[in-house]
C-alpha cells in the first residue's frame, strides 16, 4: 500500500515537472540516426524502454518508470524491448520473449529482476529459466520449447536489428516515437528519464497535430 502511494506521488511529480520544463535536443535527449518502427498502433505515440535484466540501472529505473506508465493517456502506448548487446543479454532477452509468448510476462518481469539483483541468481541457463517459469503455471517442458522456439528467435533478431538502426550502445534507454532517445546521461538521472519522455510525447503530439 505504502509503495503504491509513493509511486503515485512520484508519477504526479513527474507530470508536474514535465509541464513546467521544456526539453532540448542534444542536452536532454538525442535523435536517432534512423527512425524505427515500434509498437502495434500507428495512431498512438510509442514509448519503448530498452533494458537488460542484468543492468542495475535498469532495475533502479523500474519504480519511477512504472509510476509514470500507470498514468499514461490513451494516445500513448508503452512497451519494453530487451537489449541484445552480449551473450548474457541475449539469454535474458530469450527469457523475456519466452515469458511473453507463454503469457506470464506481467507476472514474471519484476520477479525476474528481483531474482537477479536481490537473490544473486544468474538465470542464464535454459533449465534454470524453465524452473523459474514453472512457478507461474507453465510446465518446464513448455517453457523450454518457448525458450528455444522460432518465434522467440525471430523477436531477438528483430530487437538486434532495431538496436543497430538506433545505434544504441547502452541501457536503460527510452525511445519515443521510434526516433527520440532518452538516456541517463542526457536526462541527468534515472528519475528524470520519464520526465524527459513525457515532454517528448507532448512534442510528438504537437508535431502530429500540426501535420494534420
Amino acid at each position: 500500500m505504502l509503495k503504491s502511494l509513493m509511486m503515485g506521488l512520484v508519477g504526479l511529480g513527474l507530470s508536474t515537472m514535465a509541464a513546467a520544463a521544456p526539453v532540448t535536443e542534444g542536452k536532454d535527449y538525442t535523435v536517432a540516426p534512423n527512425t524505427v518502427q515500434l509498437g502495434s498502433d500507428d495512431s498512438k505515440i510509442n514509448v519503448t524502454e530498452v533494458f537488460w535484466y542484468g543492468c542495475p540501472h535498469c532495475y533502479a529505473l523500474e519504480d519511477p518508470l512504472n509510476a509514470w506508465v500507470a498514468d499514461l493517456p490513451e494516445d500513448v502506448e508503452f512497451e519494453r524491448m530487451p537489449a541484445t548487446l552480449g551473450e548474457t543479454w541475449v539469454k535474458h532477452a530469450r527469457a523475456f520473449y519466452a515469458a511473453q509468448q507463454l503469457e506470464i510476462l506481467d507476472e514474471v518481469h519484476e520477479d525476474f529482476f528481483d531474482a537477479i539483483h536481490q537473490e544473486g541468481e544468474q538465470l542464464t541457463d535454459p533449465d534454470d529459466m524453465a524452473a523459474f517459469f514453472s512457478d507461474y503455471g507453465v510446465s518446464e517442458e513448455d517453457a523450454l520449447k518457448a525458450l528455444d522456439g522460432f518465434g522467440v528467435k525471430s523477436q531477438i533478431n528483430r530487437a538486434s536489428a532495431t538496436m543497430r538502426n538506433l545505434q544504441l550502445m547502452g541501457v536503460p534507454a527510452l525511445i519515443v516515437d521510434g526516433r527520440y532517445i532518452v538516456s541517463p546521461s542526457n536526462a541527468g538521472s534515472l528519475d528524470n528519464m520519464p520526465r524527459i519522455a513525457e515532454a517528448l510525447v507532448e512534442q510528438v503530439r504537437e508535431e502530429r497535430e500540426a501535420a494534420q
